[in-house]
């Protein structure tokens, strides 16, 4: 009789669009992303609306390997910056941008690429945002998007749309975690010497003190020791506590550090640990609460509902080893949450 082998999962297709006067490093960070994934479930393109030489906004070019029939084929399509932003682009490209959406794949743009999604349609009636200093012209020329300017990424299921430059990092870590997995993110993120995540909610625009009271310090031993400490009922006079700070002055420089409280940082902390524990652990949903500190496994439950839209036991079969990567549940709305650990 013979042996059954299973068949490993087609690779997700990933198109990367690159638009002439492309913002070189919006370009590299999807690239750099996806391919660092381990076990190559990605199938990484650059395509263009034709197949060869691209000129980017620094004066080099790049080669693209495709033209926009790419675009057709990818189950995830990535629109990267690029300049001027408010240029009017080719009717195919728009025709290319639309029918991807139109098929039900996922789009997703970096920095000014949301102007591209916007000109699209693919935007109308969501929450979008881009870089701060380009919203209000977004909002201004597109009426039909929600812009928010505050936040670093917009995860609306089907389309997802990210600040500039670095924020353009969280979302394909989170785009990552959310096709893979926290553990898989998170090793992303280590060889990228990247901060495991970013909430998207957190604020585009974090003001730093230009005289801070103690020069050259921060509050990153804090936080490295907190994370140390999940399963212990932290509190933010223990922490200010931990940094010799007032708590009044602690939660404040929190806040302009890291650009959210301390509270929801130890939350998100919590959930990506109990994520985690979920996907490389056989432990039982008590024993998992206890060691992120949520305490009890309906309090677990409630954030992960909260938090992801699903249950503890529907994420480990969903992202345990065992489990088949299904590219599918990412065209589902979910929102992933996380600390930043730098």
């Amino acid at each position: 009789m013979r042996e059954e082998t299973a068949t490993p999962a087609a690779p997700h297709r990933v198109a990367v669009l690159v638009l002439d006067d492309v913002l070189p490093l919006d370009l590299g960070i999807p690239a750099q992303v996806f391919i660092a994934v381990p076990g190559d479930p990605y199938e990484l393109i650059l395509c263009g609306r034709t197949a060869g030489s691209v000129r980017t906004a620094a004066g080099f070019a790049v080669t693209v390997a495709a033209g926009l029939e790419a675009v057709r084929g990818a189950d995830t399509v990535v629109v990267p910056g690029y300049a001027p932003h408010l240029r009017e682009l080719s009717a195919d490209v728009l025709a290319a941008l639309a029918g991807a959406h139109a098929r039900g794949r996922r789009l997703v743009s970096i920095c000014t690429g949301a102007f591209a999604l916007a000109a699209a349609g693919v935007l109308d009636g969501r929450k979008a945002t881009t870089h701060w200093k380009y919203a209000h012209e977004l909002a201004a020329r597109h009426p039909r998007v929600s812009v928010d300017p505050r936040v670093l990424y917009v995860d609306e299921g089907q389309v997802l749309t990210s600040a500039g430059v670095a924020a353009g990092i969280d979302l394909c870590l989170h785009l990552v975690r959310r096709d893979l997995g926290a553990r898989t993110a998170n090793q992303v993120a280590r060889s990228l010497v990247s901060a495991p995540h970013r909430d998207g909610g957190q604020a585009q625009y974090i003001e730093r003190p230009l005289a801070p009271e103690a020069p050259g310090v921060t509050l990153a031993s804090t936080r490295a020791w907190a994370l140390a400490r999940l399963h212990e009922p932290l509190t933010v006079p223990q922490l200010a506590a931990h940094a010799h700070l007032a708590p009044r002055t602690f939660a404040r420089r929190f806040v302009t550090e890291t650009g959210t409280t301390p509270l929801r940082w130890l939350l998100t902390a919590r959930l990506d640990r109990a994520r985690e524990l979920l996907e490389s652990t056989e432990l039982a949903v008590d024993h998992i609460a206890d060691r992120c500190g949520l305490g009890s496994p309906s309090n677990l439950r409630l954030h992960f509902r909260r938090a992801l839209g699903t249950t503890p036991t529907a994420y480990r079969a969903a992202f345990a080893p065992t489990a088949r990567p299904d590219f599918d549940r990412a065209h589902a709305p979910a929102t992933a949450a996380g600390p930043s650990a730098t």
